[in-house]
């Protein structure tokens, strides 16, 4: 007998639809007497059809397995139709995951005829709706990479999507919770329109450059230059009023006396004159503004004020201002090139975009990055991004084809809760790295970790990194094959990946096999294999080709000691040969002592990248692991908690005064979001505490760890910004150090590991819902042993005056 509390056919979900097209449809549940109608409709599709639904090669089900599809319980299995007149013009199923049961598999076929209709995107509507209400949270779906109308829908849904790594097959998890939902399409409208506001900054018509000088290496005459040197193809127009021409171009007495108004302007002129220049570009109809100078922000409160009125003019006016205190923008793709900058080093085009909020560390990082051979698509220099942010170039450039990895300089977040939203969202499609000034164990590490954003302690670590995932996959796993011909720097090496992460496991039989057969009589072929100094180039290509073959390899490190009777080139072109027979398994190198070695280790598209010591290669391929694993992780949600009566929280805060709360009526509020305060005695380990405070950088911030000592001396706490996924909090609780106390690892039972996640997760909520709180202490939060959950024993909360909401769009 079912105990489904569904009916067996669920008219609920029968609805009139229309696609985007305008067509109209019907969408309903499937019913058995559909069989007939489904084997149609399956015999009505192409074969590249058919293979984009299985993944693979076709194979046509027989009638009767076809007819099976019309049976479903409405509840672990539900399959909805979108009809054409009598026929299915689309099919949508889920099946409910039996060891998750908040998840469940989703699958789309339209029809040939009626693709590209927005049916797929109808449908997921409707499947999302029904799925939500029968408990499920997470729809899953794989989808071939060349699918490229099914992996729109899913990316223009309006739903919150987590897209795993890319390859032959893309995972994808959509949200369907209904506040995911309006936060996805809030977000994809924001999306649209800062990419909208971008286009005029990164891809103008005509750019006007104010306070061009006739002096060359002055900031006003190189910008022009480098304009007209970097290939940008649409009209350049100097202004200066004592000026006939700069450059060889034509110069005009003012922006009123421009042929046209264009998209862009960069201004170069004293800070005084700034505000009456931007306010001229504004009646001129000019877009954007780069503001290249100095003595705003940096110069004190004055100039702080003097920025922010400036920005606050641009936005009214309709423009968007870059800076001030700056040095310009980068744009290398062929039909938009633009080097809006007086930068002496451009760099040559490439897959690397950056933001540096620092405009004289961006001409050493431009210099920097010509003499390493690193590309780049794009670069910006917000200085005091009074403006245009970090955030929104993620935005822009997480959708630029040329864009492969995003490299971010960041000194200040304006509003860190929208970067670490933006940050997620782009991070498991394209790596971003970043470096921030600051202690290693910062709440900013947190924020990065919580974002998947790799971070990094320094300009020359953070180029080593984007050196290789430029030019390398990121590692599968955390296996590493070391390669050598001296037994010392491979030590260094083994020690390197091991403080970076990384194994360095011993080979298999079957490669020790082979490796024993190919080398040098006196080589070892144990992890390092080393080749000694006798090694040729033919051992390395054979050394490195094995070691890759090998299953039980995710990656590897090639060292090479140059002895006087070797050529580095030889080596670099086996090295290249080898690395091309593996193009899914990173290969980095170490060239000790040679001289203009990467230039040797460029062949026809293929980078291997190359390190002047073995210690940067170890610590670039344990960033890149990490990475690949934290976006192989499964995505997580925002969950909807049983028991939340936010209606009643708020309307306690509103009755509240600033400052600390009454402890009756912070009771009240915790039991609001299900959490009970009660006098108990300590578990069987140490105690816990959760707070929320004002970070002067990031706002508010949770706080978890265990009392005493292990957060007052050793720093052993775990911070994330709000709101905390069902992943962040479990990742919180088992980031501590001393998590083998909570899991049982340190032996003894344990403690309730899931009661906890819960209560993080209802303490995030409880933050993210009112923002009045400005301090919320629950501490001691005593741990109890499985299944008996937790229980908090005391609860502090302050609140500031009454807010009225609103804030920047």
């Amino acid at each position: 007998m079912s105990t489904s509390p569904y009916p067996s056919y669920p008219d609920d979900l029968e609805r009139p639809g229309l696609v985007r097209t305008g067509r109209s449809t019907f969408v309903r549940p499937i019913r058995p007497e559909d069989s007939d109608r489904l084997v149609a409709f399956v015999g009505s599709l192409s074969r590249a059809t058919l293979a984009y639904r299985s993944l693979g090669p076709v194979v046509r089900a027989r009638d009767d397995v076809i007819r099976r599809g019309a049976q479903v319980d409405y509840l672990n299995e539900l399959a909805l139709v979108a009809l054409a007149g009598d026929e299915i013009a689309g099919l949508v199923r889920y099946v409910r995951d039996p060891a998750e049961p908040e998840h469940a598999e989703v699958t789309f076929t339209i029809r040939d005829d009626h693709q590209s209709e927005g049916f797929g995107r109808l449908l997921l509507e409707h499947i999302a709706a029904a799925a939500r209400a029968r408990g499920i949270r997470v729809l899953e779906a794989d989808v071939l990479a060349d699918n490229t109308r099914m992996i729109n829908v899913f990316l223009g849904s309006g739903y919150r999507v987590e897209a795993g790594p890319p390859g032959q097959i893309i995972h994808f998890e959509i949200a369907v919770d209904p506040q995911a939902q309006a936060v996805a399409r809030a977000e994809r409208r924001e999306h649209t329109a800062v990419r909208r506001s971008l286009r005029p900054l990164l891809e103008p018509r005509s750019v006007a450059v104010i306070g061009a000088n006739r002096r060359p290496l002055t900031i006003g005459h190189e910008i022009v230059a480098n304009l007209l040197r970097g290939g940008f193809d649409g009209g350049v127009f100097p202004v200066n009023p004592r000026a006939e021409r700069i450059a060889g171009v034509r110069a005009y007495a003012g922006v009123r006396d421009l042929p046209e108004p264009p998209d862009l302007a960069l201004v170069a002129v004293r800070a005084q004159a700034v505000p009456e220049v931007v306010r001229e570009c504004a009646e001129a109809g000019v877009r954007a503004v780069v503001v290249v100078s100095t003595g705003f922000g940096e110069t004190g409160t004055e100039g702080r004020s003097a920025e922010l009125e400036l920005a606050r003019f641009a936005r009214a006016s309709g423009m968007r201002l870059v800076g001030p205190n700056c040095m310009g923008v980068l744009n290398t793709a062929p039909a938009a090139r633009l080097a809006a900058t007086f930068s002496p080093a451009l760099p040559a085009p490439g897959r690397v975009a950056m933001s540096s909020q620092s405009g004289p560390l961006g001409l050493a990082v431009l210099d920097h990055a010509r003499r390493l051979r690193l590309g780049f698509s794009g670069f910006v220099s917000v200085g005091h991004a009074v403006d245009v942010s970090t955030d929104e170039l993620l935005q822009w450039w997480e959708e630029d084809p040329a864009t492969s990895v995003i490299l971010l300089h960041v000194e200040t977040f304006g509003d860190p809760r929208r970067f670490a939203r933006v940050a997620r969202r782009v991070a498991p499609r394209k790596p971003i790295v970043a470096v921030h000034p600051g202690p290693a164990d910062s709440v900013a590490s947190s924020l990065f970790a919580q974002s998947g954003v790799i971070r990094t302690s320094s300009l020359q670590e953070l180029f080593d990194v984007a050196l290789l995932l430029a030019h390398q996959p990121p590692p599968p796993g955390d296996r590493v094959a070391v390669i050598t011909n001296a037994g010392g720097p491979a030590a260094l090496t083994v020690g390197a990946c091991t403080a970076n992460g990384l194994r360095v496991p011993a080979l298999s039989e079957r490669t020790r096999h082979t490796l024993r057969s190919s080398l040098a009589p006196h080589a070892e072929v144990a992890n390092p294999i080393d080749l000694t100094p006798m090694a040729t180039a033919a051992h390395y290509r054979r050394a490195l080709e094995a070691a890759l073959a090998d299953d039980g390899v995710d990656a590897a490190v090639v060292l090479f000691m140059p002895p006087l009777a070797d050529k580095p080139d030889e080596v670099a072109a086996a090295i290249l040969d080898a690395a091309a027979t593996a193009p899914d398994k990173p290969v980095v190198t170490s060239f000790l002592g040679g001289a203009g070695v990467a230039d040797l280790l460029h062949r026809d598209g293929l980078v291997v990248p190359t390190y002047t010591f073995p210690e940067a290669a170890a610590a670039s391929l344990g960033h890149a692991a990490a990475y690949q694993a934290w976006r192989s992780t499964p995505a997580g949600v925002v969950p909807d908690l049983a028991g939340v009566d936010a209606e009643r929280a708020r309307s306690l805060v509103a009755s509240c005064a600033a400052g600390p709360v009454p402890a009756a009526v912070a009771v009240e509020l915790l039991a609001a979001y299900g959490i009970a305060v009660r006098d108990v005695p300590p578990g069987p380990g140490p105690d816990a505490f959760l707070s929320v405070g004002a970070d002067p950088v990031f706002g508010p911030v949770v706080s978890f760890g265990l009392t005493g000592d292990y957060a007052d001396l050793m720093a052993d706490v775990a911070h994330r910004v709000t709101p905390l996924s069902d992943r962040d909090a479990r990742e919180m609780v088992r980031s501590l150090r001393a998590a083998p106390l909570l899991d049982g690892r340190a032996g003894g039972p344990g403690v309730d590991l899931a009661a906890l996640e819960e209560t993080v997760l209802r303490f995030s909520a409880m933050v993210d819902d009112l923002p009045r709180i400005e301090a919320l202490q629950l501490r001691p939060v005593r741990l109890l042993p499985p299944g008996h959950g937790v229980a908090v024993t005391h609860a502090a909360i302050r609140l500031t005056e009454h807010t009225t909401g609103g804030g920047p769009a």
